[in-house]
């Protein structure tokens, strides 16, 4: 991917710091720029279509990995306090208005970030789980999450602190969660008490939509983009 962006869009840069690594594209005097923070087992490469959208909305758009995740997750462990990764991508991209959007547990680390991190202007979760609870989790997301936290024992703790009751109440920035509701991933179809709790949440659940949504993108990536694109420019769209 790294050689495909540098040939068709020679503006495309990459920025790295301590615990990410990831792409910047879009105009260099845009209104805002998108963080996409991935998942568990996702990578920044993944989430093309929402990446798309988003800068054909005029928006720059930086998809990232952090630490475990994607080209990092051999080499480092997730962090508790994801909020850190980002406040150091946000430094590194030294840009004025800033969204985040996360996918599946990019979403917990999103909303966590947006509670934690001021700078954040627009928030939005994809099938991002409110809390997780170790005994309901599916033996290969266990082990998924022993290979990023660094063991069982290490996974164990990092879903134990895996609850945004507390946190959802600071996001100050306006919030869309969206959720599918035929998401057979369990602890995950529970976005509705991060939009109730935060003040300035909101709220879409997908009927027919499965975990990321992949089969209902019409039903929400308009909408999804509209909100982040509208909360950072403060333009119709």
């Amino acid at each position: 991917m790294s050689r495909a962006l540098t040939v068709l869009e020679p503006a495309a840069r990459r920025v790295r710091g301590e615990g990410f690594t990831g792409w910047l594209r879009g105009p260099a005097e845009a209104p805002g720029t998108v963080v996409v923070i991935p998942g568990l087992d996702s990578a920044k490469e993944e989430f093309l279509d929402l990446v798309s959208a988003l800068l054909a909305r005029g928006v720059a758009v930086f998809a990232m990995d952090g630490s475990g995740q994607g080209v990092l997750a051999t080499t480092m462990a997730f962090v508790p306090d994801y909020e850190q990764v980002v406040s150091w991508v946000i430094d590194a991209l030294g840009v004025a208005r800033i969204g985040l959007v996360g996918l599946s547990l990019g979403g917990y680390f999103a909303a966590r970030a947006a509670a934690l991190e001021s700078r954040g202007a627009a928030v939005a979760t994809v099938s991002g789980p409110f809390r997780l609870d170790w005994e309901e989790l599916p033996q290969p997301v266990r082990d998924i999450m022993a290979q990023r936290t660094g063991g069982a024992d290490a996974a164990r703790e990092f879903v134990r602190h895996l609850d945004l009751a507390a946190l959802a109440p600071r996001i100050a920035a306006p919030l869309l969660v969206v959720d599918g509701s035929q998401d057979v991933i369990p602890s995950v179809t529970n976005g509705e008490p991060l939009a109730r709790l935060a003040p300035r949440g909101s709220y879409l659940s997908v009927p027919h939509g499965d975990h990321l949504l992949g089969n209902a993108r019409p039903d929400w990536l308009p909408h999804l983009s509209d909100h982040l694109t509208r909360t950072l420019t403060g333009a119709l769209v």
